[in-house]
């Protein structure tokens, strides 16, 4: 997995509890795996379709330092499909994890359209 986002978490993040407000996470995530899918599929024109399961493992506080972790898992006609890892930079201990988030690329009328890549393809653009 290749962790490539960090983020420095602040007052304006914390939750009612004094940690990381998990929306403010979530919304880091979507937006990395967006960045991440336009980047393998060459188009900035992609939208979330799924996200699985999110296991909240631990907690960051203020101070701390995350990193969001991203990994292809497979690719349809038109999505791709990754998994995410949050740790905390310094202690390595897991914050969140999610198996599966799938985008698919659009068209101008936001339905979906192939991107014309295979796995070969995203897999080499991982190396």
């Amino acid at each position: 997995m290749k962790f490539h986002t960090r983020k420095l978490i602040k007052p304006e993040n914390l939750n009612a509890n004094n940690t990381l407000f998990g929306g403010s996470l979530l919304r880091w995530i979507d937006e990395e795996a967006g960045i991440y899918t336009m980047t393998k599929l060459k188009s900035q024109k992609v939208v979330t379709k799924y996200i699985s399961e999110i296991n909240f493992i631990s907690s960051a506080k203020q101070g701390d330092v995350i990193e969001i972790g991203m990994e292809f898992v497979s690719i349809g006609r038109s999505s791709i499909t990754m998994k995410c890892l949050v740790r905390n930079l310094f202690t390595q201990k897991t914050i969140i994890s999610i198996d599966k988030i799938v985008f698919v690329r659009v068209d101008d009328n936001e339905l979906p359209k192939a991107h014309g890549f295979t796995l070969e393809d995203i897999k080499a653009m991982s190396s």
